[in-house]
């Protein structure tokens, strides 16, 4: 087994529940992502009403699509997604758990840590180099659109 294991932080200018809210919003996603440096084309949500722990999704991608769930589910501060790859004989190749903790700065102000952990399987932990470069470059592009999304002026 592989794993790839990083933490980034990102300061975002609002109010924390609104940084959730948004994190927390899978379809909204489509909408703020980035389109260039992220092999992610579109996210759809495949279980019924709001998100909540267990809300299940499916990430299209360049390699194909991927089911996932919301694992941990706690307004405003905490949010993890897992998602996994598997072949076609249903062995998980990859998995992921990307994982928000929000925390409040200020009324306006929240700070970001973002938990990235993929584990690799069986003789995919040969690609986890390159797993773990391309991860880094999507969740960094991710968080660059994160705080685009909110603009840039303060109050």
């Amino acid at each position: 087994m592989g794993v790839v294991e990083f933490d980034l932080e990102r300061i975002i200018h609002a109010p924390v529940a609104d940084v959730f809210a948004r994190l927390a919003d899978i379809e909204g996603h489509n909408a703020w992502m980035p389109k260039r440096g992220s092999i992610l084309h579109r996210t759809e949500q495949t279980s019924p009403g709001p998100p909540a722990k267990g809300t299940t999704y499916v990430d299209r991608t360049m390699a194909g699509s991927m089911p996932g769930e919301i694992s941990e589910f706690e307004p405003p501060t905490t949010l993890v997604y897992h998602w996994w790859d598997k072949t076609a004989a249903g062995k998980v190749k990859a998995e992921g758990w990307p994982g928000y903790r929000l925390e409040a700065k200020g009324d306006h102000t929240t700070l970001v840590h973002h938990h990235v952990r993929l584990e690799t399987h069986g003789l995919y932990h040969l690609a986890t180099p390159v797993m773990h470069w391309m991860a880094s470059r999507e969740r960094t592009a991710t968080l660059d659109a994160l705080e685009t999304s909110f603009g840039h002026h303060h109050h």
